[in-house]
């Protein structure tokens, strides 16, 4: 039988984050309290599921157009200009995806010829590694380091790129660490990019979480990178609309009309109802993300100096929904930690180790979740290393 399977899917490793979440499951105690997983705990704003609910009940079911709804690319549009001060053509620059994790795998399979290197900072969301060989490609990791505040330094950037170096992957705000770059972080970067004639794909799903206080920036923004650059977004954090399964990727025509071919024969297109629903929270959700931002902001801070209280180094986050503590000095690995902390406490969260094994001595643990459940849970992670 083995000869039924495709050797690079076998040699490809499962997510850590969902190793953590199916011994949650399989544990079925409802005393379990989960911290891993990236989803909010927000129901999708009223307003855009009932835009959602009135598109079925006028029998708007049918297949939209394979690169979207027009309306809803016109208004991704918008939202672009009016929040990064980016401008793409709707009808040839922009593509409404399943979530942003197909625009990226589609990115990396039009671009991407075999053997071509993606190089990609790590610690990294689980599914970069895997597109990457998936389409062929070989990643090659840079280590980022906490001394850096986790952001990717242009000397790291340089010493990386080899001549099989096309594609550099960009994360920011970042998941797990929470990092954010700034304009005067990305710009040295663009200059290398150009440099090296290398392309970026810029994850930006968690562009609207962003606690700085300052906008956040696209390397897409800076000059001469709009058409070096394809520019991943979506609604699952934003929006709170992760079962919508809806994202959107931006960039030059000539790869859009690549990455719309695999779309076409792959997909067809994504979801009808979520994109009504979509356009809804683009034209009326300035406001419902705010809400959410500010809710996040709190319970960012109220974990912060709770692990700061224990006297447990954690990073000072400043975007997405993640903390990511260095519990290294515990003696034990991340993936240990994590294990007895379940088993013991009844606390799940995830270890630094799915996102690269420079995440070792870390976990994610994810404020996504309520405050009250976050006080729990952090009682119970005090309780944890009391006892060690």
């Amino acid at each position: 039988m083995r000869r039924a399977l495709n050797s690079f899917i076998e040699d490809i490793p499962s997510s850590g984050i969902r190793k953590f979440f199916d011994i949650v499951a399989e544990m079925n105690d409802p005393e379990v309290i989960s911290l891993g997983v990236g989803e909010p705990d927000f129901d999708t704003p009223w307003h855009v599921r009932e835009e959602g609910i009135y598109s079925l009940t006028k029998g708007k079911t049918f297949y939209s157009p394979n690169a979207g709804l027009r309306s809803l690319r016109d208004e991704i549009h918008g939202f672009m200009e009016r929040h990064y001060g980016l401008s793409y053509d709707p009808v040839h620059e922009i593509l409404v995806t399943v979530g942003g994790s197909e625009a990226i795998d589609l990115a990396f399979r039009a671009m991407l010829d075999p053997g071509d290197e993606v190089l990609i900072p790590e610690p990294s969301y689980v599914s970069y590694k895997p597109c990457a060989v998936l389409a062929g490609a070989v990643p090659r990791t840079i280590e980022l380091q906490e001394k850096d505040e986790y952001k990717l330094r242009p000397e790291q950037l340089e010493a990386a790129i080899t001549e099989r170096t096309k594609i550099l992957l960009l994360c920011y705000p970042n998941n797990p660490t929470g990092a954010v770059m700034e304009k005067e972080d990305l710009e040295p970067i663009a200059e290398l990019v150009k440099k090296h004639d290398l392309y970026v794909v810029s994850d930006e799903i968690y562009a609207e979480l962003n606690y700085t206080g300052r906008t956040h920036v696209s390397i897409a923004t800076l000059p001469g990178m709009r058409e070096r650059t394809v520019v991943i977004n979506g609604f699952s954090k934003s929006f709170a609309m992760t079962g919508w399964r809806l994202g959107y990727a931006a960039a030059p025509r000539l790869i859009m009309d690549q990455m719309l071919k695999i779309h076409q024969y792959a997909i067809m297109c994504a979801p009808t109802t979520a994109q009504y629903a979509a356009v809804e929270a683009l034209k009326n959700g300035d406001q419902d993300i705010e809400l959410m931002r500010n809710e996040y902001d709190g319970r960012r801070k109220y974990l912060l100096k709770r692990f700061w209280d224990m006297g447990i180094d954690c990073f000072e986050a400043q975007g997405a929904f993640y903390v990511f503590p260095d519990i290294s000095h515990f003696g034990m690995s991340s993936d240990e930690f994590a294990t007895r902390l379940l088993h013991e406490q009844k606390l799940a969260v995830v270890p630094g180790t799915a996102f690269g094994e420079c995440g070792e001595g870390h976990l994610r643990i994810s404020y996504a979740y309520s405050l009250r459940d976050l006080s729990r849970a952090l009682d119970r992670i005090e309780a944890f290393v009391k006892g060690l």
